[in-house]
C-alpha cells in the first residue's frame, strides 16, 4: 500500500508533467491543448480516443506520449482480419508439459496504442472491454491482471471513411475523453517541415519519466479535493444529457465518474489542490460528447453532440466557489490554499 511518504507532492507533479509535456510538444507542433488533455487522461487513470482524418498526427501523438514514459509499450494495428485472441492472448498446448500455456497478447503492456481501432470488426473491438474497465483479461476461465499504470490510446478515422466500423456504445463509454487534433496553423505546419522534413522526431525521443513516477502522480491526483457543490454540478450536467430532446442516448454514470476524475487531474496540472467548476466545464465536451447519440431529427438538423453539450453548459447554473477543506495535496497534510482570484465562468 502506498504511504504518505511515497506520494508525490505538488512540486513533484509539476516537474514530471512539464518534462513529459515538453517531450510530446517537441513532436506535436502547435497543439498544446491536445497534449494537455492527453496528460489529464493519463493522470486520471483513463483511456484516450483520438479521432480525426488521416495524416494529422494521431499515431504520432500516441507514440510520443508512450515513448516519453519509461514503461512497456505495445502497438496494435487494427485491421478487418484482426482476431480477439491477437489482442488478449491465447492458450496453446505445450507438448512437453502436457498442459496449456498462456501466451499474452498485445494488451499486456502499460501503454497500448490501438491504431485505427474502428477498422476492426465489432467482435474484435469488444476484446478491449474487460481490459479497459477492469484492467484484467479472462482467458479460458483464468484471470490475468494487467500492469499498472495501464492506458489505451486509440486512434480512429471518422466513420464516414472507407472501410471503417462505428465503435459500439459500450466501447466508446470506456474512453474517458475524445480529442480531435485538427489541422495545424500555417506557422506550425511550416515549422513541422523544418523539423520533420529530414528526420523522424520519434527516433530521438527519450523517456523523461518512469512508470513508478506516474503511479505516484496518479495517487496524488486522487487526493485532490472536490467540494460537494462541484460534484453536484458534474451530476447535473450528466443528468441533463439523459433528458435532452435532441439525444436518444445520454451519458452513463461512468461518464460522471470520468468527468470528476478528469477534473481532479486538471486541477492538479493547474497547480491546485482542489477542483473548480471551471475544470468540469473545460472538460465536459471532451468527456461527454463521444458517448451521446443524437436523435434522427437532430442529425437531419445537423445538430452535433458537441453542440448539445455546449448548450447544456450554458443552461445549467454554475455553483459558487465553496471553501476547500483542510488537507494537503496527495494526502501530505499541507493546508489547502484559498481558491484563485478568477471566478468560474460560463462557456
Amino acid at each position: 500500500m502506498t504511504t504518505y511518504d511515497d506520494r508525490a507532492s505538488l512540486t513533484d507533479l509539476t516537474a514530471v508533467v512539464e518534462r513529459v509535456r515538453s517531450s510530446v510538444e517537441g513532436v506535436i507542433e502547435g497543439k498544446p491543448e491536445v497534449v494537455q488533455l492527453s496528460l489529464t487522461v493519463l493522470l486520471a487513470e483513463g483511456h484516450l480516443l483520438i479521432e480525426d482524418v488521416p495524416g494529422v498526427g494521431k499515431t504520432m501523438l500516441a507514440k510520443a506520449l508512450a515513448r516519453s514514459i519509461d514503461c512497456s509499450v505495445r502497438r496494435i494495428q487494427f485491421t478487418p482480419d484482426l482476431l480477439p485472441s491477437d489482442i488478449t492472448g491465447v492458450s496453446i498446448w505445450d507438448q512437453q508439459r502436457r498442459d496449456f500455456e498462456f501466451k499474452p497478447g498485445a494488451i499486456f503492456a502499460q501503454i497500448v496504442i490501438g491504431d485505427e481501432i474502428n477498422r476492426a470488426s465489432p467482435k474484435t473491438q469488444s476484446a478491449l472491454l474487460e481490459s479497459m474497465e477492469e484492467r484484467q483479461v479472462t482467458i479460458d476461465g483464468q484471470t490475468y491482471e494487467l500492469p499498472s499504470p495501464f492506458m489505451v490510446v486509440a486512434t480512429q478515422n471518422p466513420v464516414e471513411m472507407e472501410g471503417t466500423y462505428p465503435l459500439p456504445e459500450a466501447q466508446r463509454d470506456r474512453f474517458m475523453a475524445r480529442v480531435s487534433i485538427g489541422y495545424p496553423s500555417a506557422d506550425a505546419e511550416l515549422q513541422m517541415l523544418d523539423v520533420h522534413g529530414g528526420v523522424n522526431p520519434l527516433d530521438d525521443l527519450q523517456p523523461v519519466a518512469h512508470a513508478h513516477e506516474i503511479l505516484k502522480l496518479i495517487d496524488a491526483v486522487r487526493g485532490v479535493h472536490v467540494a460537494e457543490t462541484v460534484r453536484r454540478y458534474a451530476v447535473d450536467l450528466v443528468a441533463a444529457t439523459r433528458t435532452h430532446p435532441d439525444l436518444r442516448l445520454g451519458a452513463s454514470p461512468r461518464a460522471t465518474l470520468h468527468l470528476l476524475r478528469a477534473a481532479k487531474a486538471s486541477a492538479a496540472l493547474s497547480g491546485r489542490e482542489f477542483a473548480l467548476p471551471d475544470d468540469v466545464q473545460a472538460l465536459a465536451v471532451a468527456v461527454l460528447a463521444h458517448r451521446l447519440l443524437p436523435t434522427a431529427q437532430a442529425q437531419l438538423n445537423r445538430r452535433t453532440a458537441e453542440q448539445v453539450v455546449q448548450e447544456i453548459l450554458q443552461r445549467i447554473p454554475v455553483p459558487a466557489n465553496p471553501q476547500p477543506q483542510q488537507g494537503g495535496f496527495g494526502g501530505l497534510g499541507r493546508g489547502a490554499t484559498a481558491y484563485g482570484q478568477q471566478p468560474p465562468r460560463r462557456l
